[in-house]
């Protein structure tokens, strides 16, 4: 047996494991194994500015391909602390991240030493697993636990939390003999399938809504398959978007309160039968329940038992990894299809098409200043059809998922229920070293671009080139229109006079100078036919200099964007297209 510390035997788990790069930063406490990794080698380190940046990074890095696992390393006490928002956003998306953290030696654990905390007790509530590890010898058998749980039934994350006695102690480990652990996943049975199926069979007006779990179990082809084969339209969740291409003829749109279209909401309340699949209802995918429910028969497939009849009790519900019930579900249709048992729905697929052809939002705006439709008009117009956005919440994330298009798995990485501001900057990093040929683009508002803007410098250090897209009406321009409820507009507001940057005319922060103090490029644009030109710039200097190039709109302090509180109540706060120049990149325009 080989003797070593417990420290490098982690070390050597986390490279058996399929690790090859970590992003965190070093302190007194986790000094041991950042010495472990320096040792033992073969995983490469990114340097976060922040740790809560770093937590993203890999958020970022584990949701750009499949069977990625992003490591988060970070001291004790507040570098912890720091790391909960990405923790929870992680849990939240079921996506698994590791996260490493140091600690204070075990006989000053209960002696309030300095930076001591229990980390294990904060983490826990949005963690698989989070533990402190007490004993040297536990310390490579407690990793293997932590990819086996995060890879296993619903994925998510996990919290090791190691005394700097605990990683310097040695311990015998045979790193040549390690193998990872089997992981578990819940499949449907047969006869769970058969019903599922005949159930849709039954069905006039059916629709597929295709959730994150799709991703997760890397199995949009076979839902594409599936839809193709028994004709049914399908609806992405936002975490599920990209899981059928934006084009596609059964792509029937998203839905929604805010992330949706008008032609998702309007084929979803004309259907009568909905199957579920990888997806958890998310309160603003249906609004109010009532009316998402009204008419409707359900099934749904999740791989979390406790999902199935949390916001409503389906017809029927399936505990079952994403994949292996379209396995399923596609040997089942197939035989069906064999006996010309097969029902069709061709009247029901066109009039799906029908409402997508006509139901669209203008974007076509000429005015200065510029209207948000028209950004994401232009970089529709830009960017192809191998473009990973990266973005996170605000207006900005909300009108992006109106008027952008995603035709890839993994091309939206979007953090869903939690939202965090900050996050897309260190996530687009993450997303770059996770796919360095990609074509990233980030897109934010002016609040979520000020919040974690020092993880630029990252970028810039580390040649991870993005192009970053951040409209600026310098407010807060979510909470803005939510405290129009209020009869408010209180505390929102961003906009003041830069003394050293008269030009901008009262918008407060000059972006383009502290994307450029931080070892970046940027470009400020603040006419509409400015737009596409800057974008393909900031794209050539991406590509010359391998930095983060950020592109600044300055926009219209006031922008409703369309929203609701209910399905069938969606306020359209602008004018909607009647033709196709009012919308010349709507998927409609495109197809």
């Amino acid at each position: 047996m080989a003797r070593m510390t417990a420290a490098e035997a982690a070390v050597h788990v986390l490279r058996k494991e399929g690790i090859e790069v970590a992003f965190g930063v070093p302190g007194a406490a986790i000094n041991p194994f950042y010495a472990a990794l320096r040792k033992v080698g073969g995983v490469d380190h990114i340097l976060a500015r922040h740790v809560e940046g770093a937590s993203h990074m890999a958020e970022g890095y584990t949701r750009t391909k499949a069977g990625n696992i992003g490591v988060c390393i970070g001291t004790s006490g507040p570098a912890g602390t720091d790391m909960i928002t990405g923790l929870y956003s992680a849990s939240a998306d079921s996506i698994p991240i590791l996260c490493i953290t140091g600690q204070a030696p075990r006989a000053k654990l209960h002696q309030e030493d300095f930076q001591a905390v229990d980390i294990r007790e904060i983490a826990g509530p949005v963690t698989k697993w989070a533990v402190t590890v007490l004993e040297p010898a536990q310390v490579p058998r407690a990793f293997q636990q932590a990819f086996h749980l995060m890879r296993s039934a619903r994925p998510g994350p996990v919290l090791i939390d190691l005394p700097i006695d605990v990683q310097m102690s040695e311990i015998e480990f045979d790193p040549e003999t390690y193998e990872p652990l089997p992981v578990y996943r819940p499949a449907a049975t047969r006869a769970q399938a058969e019903k599922a199926i005949a159930m849709l069979q039954q069905a006039e007006r059916p629709l597929i809504v295709a959730g994150g779990g799709i991703i997760n179990a890397d199995a949009s082809d076979r839902l594409v398959a599936f839809a193709e084969l028994v004709g049914v339209p399908v609806i992405p969740t936002l975490m599920g978007w990209g899981a059928i291409p934006d084009d596609h003829p059964l792509m029937a749109g998203m839905v929604g309160l805010q992330t949706s279209h008008r032609y998702g909401n309007a084929t979803l309340l004309e259907s009568d039968f909905v199957m579920g699949i990888g997806n958890r209802w998310a309160n603003r995918h249906t609004g109010n329940v009532e009316t998402y429910t009204r008419g409707r028969t359900f099934v749904h497939v999740d791989i979390e038992p406790t999902q199935i009849g949390r916001i409503f009790g389906p017809d029927f519900g399936i505990v079952s990894d994403a994949g292996a019930a379209l396995d399923l579900f596609l040997e089942v249709a197939r035989e069906l299809e064999a006996e010309g048992r097969l029902r069709q729905r061709s009247r029901w697929i066109e009039s799906c098409q029908e409402r997508k052809r006509t139901l669209l939002r203008k974007t076509h705006f000429d005015e200065v200043p510029v209207k948000p439709q028209r950004v994401y008009e232009e970089m529709n117009r830009v960017f192809g059809r191998n473009t990973r956005y990266v973005s996170t919440i605000g207006l900005s994330q909300i009108a992006g998922a109106q008027f952008l298009h995603v035709y890839q798995p993994r091309h939206w990485i979007n953090c869903g229920q939690a939202g965090p501001l900050g996050w897309t900057i260190p996530a687009a990093l993450g997303v770059r070293r996770a796919d360095p040929e990609a074509e990233v683009v980030a897109l934010s508002g002016d609040y979520d671009f000020q919040f974690m803007v020092e993880e630029l410098a990252a970028g810039a250090q580390f040649k991870l080139p993005w192009v970053h897209v951040l409209v600026n009406n310098s407010y807060l321009g979510l909470i803005r229109q939510a405290q129009r409820g209020f009869d408010m507009d209180y505390c929102v507001q961003l906009a003041f006079e830069n003394i050293n940057c008269p030009e901008i005319n009262g918008y407060g922060v000059d972006h383009v100078s502290v994307a450029e103090g931080l070892g970046c490029k940027a470009l400020r644009v603040t006419e509409p036919d400015a737009i596409a030109p800057a974008l393909e710039e900031a794209r050539r200097l991406a590509a010359e200099h391998r930095v983060p190039v950020v592109v600044e709109v300055i926009l219209e302090r006031v922008t409703n964007i369309a929203m609701g509180t209910d399905l069938d109540g969606v306020n359209e706060f602008e004018a909607l297209a009647e033709n196709v120049q009012d919308a010349p990149t709507s998927i409609a325009s495109l197809t």
